[in-house]
């Protein structure tokens, strides 16, 4: 799973159909939206403070690094190409905080903005990002970091201690609208320490277990922001601003597509836990709204991949002779990390929903087993709550409620329902029918199965598919009834965005369901502010139950491997991805992302062979050096 030390929680939408088009360029046309490289007042600009103090570093710093774990990349790749994907829907805005701006195509932007620090996906130890060298203070509150002095923006300009310092004064403004960056890097994080140019010490506001997961900040580019102000959301919304990774966005038209471009001369390009990754010369996004007619594209050659971790692509769509005759390639790889939080989400602001019986009712109204076994070819496993995978710090004991009509018949009169007429249950002139809003038509068909078997139950299932980005906006407007999708994941549970009442009754906040329960938040505020990790664990294992009680997650599925379809000019390393990597293909994930290549090679001599009909060896291929038994 992709994730950044930051701790803040990004939508994953679970389409499972990342796909690519072919290998001819997106040509520009007249109706193109140029790319916004420098906004007006440049010229303006007036520095946030005087740049001739520094901090004196204390003389007890004892650096790390990291230079000796093993590269997850291959020596036989090589650069050049186009990866052609889909996305379902066109962003709202470029910017990544604000309003709109939590949208799937967010991790794009983000993970090509490097960190101070990362993880390493297999071994889990630190490792080096925009920072060489760490330390950690004595006072258990601050982490030092040695810049790498070679890092620069993707306009040229050094990254800096400043760009740093910024990002406090840049995240905790009221201008850029984003509460939970506001409340995060005032009550989280302390100051921004500047020892030299390259030179800085992060602090918290308070000691913390793995301090590192905390510390590890993306820098700002203060040079870019200018005069930053109330018209930010505007101003930026479609800014392409300068970043530190290995692409950049170079083109793009509204509701069509985004272009990337390789950095031919990026800073990192060398480095040994970078070398021989981020391969192709372009990365092209088409929104492509039908999961079915990006099929359609893929099985064209228009787009490079394509995800069949939905039973039917793995098992019949893909039983043509496209693969049969070796020109496409399967993998089912499976990985050990964090699960997706897939699932339900019940609006405790909508009457129905403000007694947790009524959600209890509901979780056993849904018949997930079925769709699990009838409809996902048993490919799939049941989640048990919102937070599986943490290792110690996941209650292993908490099970998901199961379909159970007796149980939601005893709910249902316990609290004065009765059955009405046409079989729903009913109270005054409210009736047990909630609309569940969803994106994708793949998950229709488990839909419609949840629906007829909710309805042996007495609850009315009214299913309403949007596009991706007009669901998400009104998941955060908190317009929904029922919410069906997933978040993804950190490497530590993460509580208050979304069930702390610090974020309910309120829009653009993770905390969907509107979570208001005093006994929870105390638990909440406690994980945050404990040092010590036992006492951390036992609040997250606490913390689970009463989210479980609450009842207003009703969870479904966990998919603990990929798999996907590709054509055979991309080629991946031999031990084919990471304990962590949740797409193979993947072009940008500092931590899991750009293993893979393009053979052109390859690619011209397969064209040719579906021309003449000249046939290889089909290739499936079953990776299970991650699975767990």
């Amino acid at each position: 799973m992709k994730f950044k030390l930051i701790m803040g929680i990004v939508l994953m939408v679970f389409c499972f159909l990342t796909g690519c088009r072919n290998n001819n360029d997106i040509k520009k046309n007249e109706s193109q939206d140029p790319p916004v490289l420098d906004p007006p007042g440049l010229e303006n600009k007036i520095t946030f403070r005087e740049k001739n103090t520094y901090a004196v570093l204390p003389n007890t710093i004892h650096w790390l690094t990291n230079d000796s774990d093993p590269v997850f990349s291959s020596n036989k790749a090589q650069k050049g190409g186009i990866f052609h994907t889909a996305i379902t829907s066109f962003p709202m805005t470029f910017r990544v905080v604000g309003p709109d701006s939590n949208g799937s195509f967010r991790s794009a932007i983000l993970d090509n903005q490097l960190f101070l620090i990362s993880i390493h996906p297999n071994t889990g130890r630190i490792l080096p990002e925009l920072a060489t060298h760490w330390a950690f203070g004595e006072d258990k509150k601050t982490m030092y970091f040695k810049l790498d002095k070679d890092a620069r923006w993707s306009d040229g300009k050094p990254v800096t201690a400043w760009d740093y310092a910024y990002t406090l004064e840049f995240m905790r403004s009221e201008h850029i609208i984003a509460p939970w960056y506001n409340d995060y890097y005032t009550k989280e994080i302390e100051a921004v320490i500047i020892y030299d140019e390259y030179t800085i010490g992060v602090k918290s506001t308070k000691a913390v277990p793995e301090l590192y997961l905390k510390l590890g900040i993306a820098p700002t580019p203060e040079h870019y922001f200018v005069n930053l102000n109330d018209t930010f959301v505007q101003r930026y919304n479609w800014a392409i601003v300068p970043n530190t990774g290995a692409y950049q966005i170079s083109e793009f038209k509204k509701g069509k597509f985004i272009k990337f471009k390789r950095k031919k001369d990026w800073w990192a390009k060398d480095k040994k836990y970078f070398k021989n990754r981020f391969n192709v010369d372009y990365v092209v996004f088409d929104v492509i709204r039908d999961s079915n007619l990006q099929w359609q594209y893929f099985k064209k050659g228009k787009l490079d991949t394509f995800g069949l971790t939905i039973p039917k692509y793995w098992h019949e769509k893909s039983n043509i002779s496209l693969f049969q005759k070796g020109y496409i390639h399967k993998i089912w790889f499976f990985n050990d990390h964090e699960r997706s939080a897939m699932g339900m989400w019940l609006n405790q602001d909508k009457e129905i929903f403000k007694d947790r019986r009524l959600c209890h009712a509901f979780a056993h109204a849904m018949n997930i087993e079925k769709v699990i076994n009838n409809v996902l070819r048993g490919d799939y496993f049941r989640l048990s709550q919102a937070f599986a995978g943490y290792g110690e710090y996941t209650d292993d004991d908490i099970k998901p409620r199961q379909y159970d009509i007796a149980k939601v018949e005893t709910l249902m009169r316990f609290t004065g329902w009765q059955r009405g007429n046409d079989g729903i249950w009913q109270k005054g002139e409210t009736r047990f029918s909630v609309k569940v809003t969803y994106d994708h038509e793949d998950y229709t068909p488990r839909l419609v199965v949840l629906k007829e078997d909710a309805l042996k139950a007495g609850i009315e299932l009214l299913l309403e598919r949007l596009d991706s980005t007009a669901m998400f906006k009104k998941f955060l407007e908190k317009k929904h009834d029922v919410a069906w999708m997933g978040w993804s994941t950190n490497i530590r549970p993460a509580y208050w965005q979304g069930w702390h009442s610090d974020n309910a009754h309120k829009p653009q906040t993770n905390n969907i369901t509107n979570t208001d329960d005093p006994l929870l938040d105390e638990l909440i505020d406690k994980y945050r502010a404990t040092l010590n990790q036992e006492e951390r664990i036992t609040l997250s294992l606490n913390i689970q139950k009463v989210i479980h009680e609450i009842g207003a997650f009703v969870p479904t599925f966990m998919v603990p491997y990929v798999r996907q379809a590709y054509w055979r000019w991309l080629e991946l390393p031999e031990f084919h991805g990471t304990k962590r990597s949740d797409s193979l293909f993947d072009p940008f994930s500092v931590t899991t992302g750009g293993l893979f290549w393009m053979n052109t090679d390859k690619k011209d001599q397969t064209l040719k062979a579906m021309k003449n009909d000249i046939q290889f060896e089909p290739v499936v291929i079953l990776d299970e050096q991650f699975k767990k038994e």
